[in-house]
């Protein structure tokens, strides 16, 4: 697909805008994901962003969200003219979700090499119990969504360093959190 193509081009409008959901996920301590379901007409119908953490739901990853919400908006699970902008490749859960709500197309940002269900580690679209093909585009800003993701998990993993030399009470014996079984390492101070 040529970049100055208007089909690519709806693309990419798309998934700047799941790229602007995730970032206000990841700016609310969620991974950053984000979705957008978009009818046979170009409107955007459903969009969602990870809630997993402030819902205390381990379903509500931002296709899930989407979804439920773009059957609601088309009082029709049958979301075979639409088209699922997410950020990062869906995992098995969101994949059986995207299968089973016959979506026509998804687009997503970049591969998730842990839990892609898509094509990754597996593919759910194309096993022999999928009831639907699914059609995919993949890599659509993918430098963008990658960026987000790293930097996002590189500044929580600077904020759990920082917080375990905090918790550290520098007397030479680990300390062992009350309310929970968490060990901090002692960190010798010079």
């Amino acid at each position: 697909m040529l970049i100055a193509d208007p089909t690519y081009q709806g693309h990419r409008r798309w998934m700047n805008r799941a790229l602007e959901l995730a970032q206000s996920a990841g700016e609310a301590g969620e991974v950053p994901v984000g979705a957008v379901i978009v009818d046979s007409e170009g409107q955007a119908i459903a969009s969602a962003s990870n809630r997993k953490e402030r819902d205390f739901d381990p379903t509500a990853h931002a296709e899930i969200i989407a979804i439920r919400a773009a059957g609601q908006a088309l009082q029709n699970w049958h979301l075979n003219h639409c088209t699922l902008y997410v950020t990062l490749e869906p995992c098995p859960m969101c994949a059986g979700a995207i299968v089973q709500a016959r979506l026509g197309l998804l687009v997503y940002g970049v591969d998730d090499p842990k839990t892609g269900a898509i094509r990754t580690v597996a593919n759910i679209p194309d096993s022999a119990c999928s009831n639907h093909r699914l059609q995919v585009i993949a890599g659509v800003m993918s430098s963008q969504c990658r960026q987000q993701l790293q930097t996002w998990f590189a500044q929580r993993r600077g904020r759990k360093k920082s917080a375990l030399v905090q918790d550290a009470d520098f007397s030479g014996r680990p300390r062992t959190d009350r309310d929970s079984t968490r060990t901090v390492i002692q960190i010798e101070e010079k």
